[in-house]
């Protein structure tokens, strides 16, 4: 027991001595002799005050003194995040470090008086502020389109070109947003950030977001910083592609659409697998060079990969490179949903249009699909299913056709021709970015 008193008594005195280390701009000596000193004259009173007063002074910098109700409504969302990824396998690769970076960046703490503690993602310092660069400045995103370039196949685009239609009527879902955005009160560079929403890409969202909706002045007009609501928008739609799009899928389509049977893809050779990353490479900047970041690394990566004797690189590129962006830009992601800059009426209005953005996407990619079938012979029509893979989801909108064309047909296997459109979309909503840029900045 007196041990124990013992202790008590000595981890208070520690806490009296730091106490007045940090507030009376004195050495550690100093203030140790100063406390006995005190302590030796002040009665039974005083020294209870002085323990109240570094309790008090402790509790002041908790989390618990600190939280608001924001910051516990952010901390459920970055459960609930992590309970998708794990219960229903939801896009884990993103939505668990994005999850947990919403924890991270809604973990309260002292910000009165102007004190930088180096903490929040926010603060100039911290090592989350350090990470938050690369999205601020839109530097992952590009690696993470050449980690992508090395992993695609475009075998499927390559065969049957007619498909890249389907990529470019998906992003209907971001013009769109777009005029809906600035009918909602947003500027122009802010429109052209969200719009971008609808493509259902994250890396190209943050990097025209970082461009044009950076808390900066864009060609004379004053943004608000919405890289953050854009972001994990586009991150949480991408990883609700199976729940969002079937319905859609379904409410476009017939039956008997969905049961026709698709000419399988021809081969395609070595030398045109090489060319295309080239060819592409230089047809697609040369339109839109503002999306030269995104597309230039993902033209390279798939050369890479294609190329067969740059097997090391293609290698580092779709795994270990991809791999630690993406655990950084998610975690830096959620981590800049702080709930004080987060929960505005901007991000619900964001989350809405994104939603409609997505569903406008797909449906393009769908109705296109039945289009072309107007124009073209009974031996080549299209299952409009794969319109829907014209959005940027890689490979999940794809794998997503599959499923529901083997739910109406057990032996029709959608997904090598669900990735050409798939793909397509891919460039053209790095095409779509590069055209809002010029039009925007």
């Amino acid at each position: 027991m007196v041990k124990k008193a013992l202790l008590i008594f000595g981890l208070l005195l520690f806490l009296i001595a730091a106490n007045l280390v940090f507030t009376g701009n004195v050495t550690g000596a100093e203030a140790m002799g100063k406390t006995v000193g005190q302590l030796s004259r002040t009665t039974g009173t005083n020294f209870g005050s002085e323990i109240l007063k570094g309790i008090g002074k402790f509790f002041e910098f908790t989390g618990f003194r600190n939280a608001s109700g924001g910051n516990i409504i952010m901390i459920l969302v970055g459960i609930f995040f992590i309970f998708l990824a794990i219960r229903y396998e939801y896009e884990p690769l993103l939505l668990i470090p994005i999850g947990a970076g919403i924890i991270l960046g809604n973990v309260p703490f002292f910000q009165d008086g102007g004190i930088n503690l180096q903490i929040g993602i926010y603060q100039k310092g911290s090592v989350l502020n350090y990470l938050y660069f690369g999205v601020m400045k839109g530097i992952y995103p590009p690696l993470i389109f050449l980690g992508i370039g090395a992993m695609t196949d475009f075998s499927s685009l390559i065969s049957n070109p007619r498909l890249m239609l389907l990529g470019a009527a998906a992003q209907l879902g971001i013009f769109l947003t777009f005029l809906g955005a600035i009918w909602l009160g947003f500027n122009l560079p802010e429109a052209g950030s969200i719009g971008i929403i609808g493509g259902a890409d994250g890396p190209t969202a943050i990097f025209l977001s970082s461009k044009l909706a950076n808390g900066s002045i864009v060609n004379g007009i004053k943004t608000m910083n919405l890289i953050g609501p854009i972001a994990v928008a586009a991150y949480s739609y991408m990883a609700l592609v199976p729940v969002i799009q079937p319905p859609v899928m379904r409410l476009l389509t017939t039956k008997k659409e969905r049961l026709i049977r698709m000419k399988p893809p021809r081969a395609v050779s070595k030398t045109e697998k090489i060319i295309f990353p080239v060819l592409a490479l230089i047809l697609t900047t040369f339109i839109s060079p503002g999306a030269l970041p995104l597309l230039g690394m993902l033209f390279f990566g798939n050369l890479l990969k294609e190329s067969g004797v740059t097997t090391r690189l293609a290698t580092t590129a779709r795994t270990s490179l991809i791999d630690i962006v993406t655990i950084i830009l998610g975690l830096t992601v959620g981590a800049s949903t702080q709930a004080d800059v987060f929960l505005t009426s901007e991000s619900i209005l964001i989350f809405v249009l994104g939603a409609l953005s997505f569903i406008v996407a797909t449906a393009g990619g769908v109705i296109f699909a039945r289009v072309m079938n107007l124009f073209s012979l009974p031996q080549n029509k299209i299952n409009p299913l794969i319109g829907a893979a014209g959005v940027s989801a890689v490979p999940d909108s794809a794998r997503v056709v599959q499923t529901e064309g083997l739910r109406y047909d057990s032996s029709n296997h959608l997904l090598m021709h669900a990735m050409a459109p798939n793909v397509a979309g891919v460039i053209g909503s790095a095409v779509a970015a590069g055209i809002m840029m010029s039009f925007l900045m």
